[in-house]
């Protein structure tokens, strides 16, 4: 079972990476968003941060299909993310290598090629 603190150590170990100001976890390479927490949004409530759910890049629609076909209980998506290459992965369902997979295929599409 991965958690946040799984997330921020698997993501600060890859090159340049920087992690901005959240009241979660918030990383980018380039200045491009490769995994962060779940900003949910409730009707009527305030926006809350969920540390227990990562956001992650996954660069097309096709992958993005795929995963959440193949894992329902891993990956979800909300109608906030139609249409972009984001799916919500729950922390609690994955162990600690399967998020180091994850989190760096994020990385590795977001990283400049150099």
């Amino acid at each position: 079972m991965a958690d946040a603190d799984d997330v921020r150590r698997l993501a600060l170990a890859l090159p340049h990476v920087a992690e901005n100001e959240s009241d979660g976890f918030d990383f980018r390479v380039a200045g491009k968003g490769f995994v962060w927490s779940y900003p949910e949004r409730r009707p009527g409530k305030p926006r809350l941060i969920r540390t227990d759910i990562a956001v992650l890049y996954v660069g097309d629609e096709a992958e993005k299909q795929a995963l959440l076909l193949g894992e329902p209980e891993v990956f979800f998506t909300t109608r906030g993310y139609d249409g972009c290459p984001l799916v919500m992965l729950r922390l609690a369902e994955v162990d600690v290598e399967r998020l180091g997979d994850l989190v760096t295929d994020a990385w590795r599409m977001r990283a400049p090629e150099r």
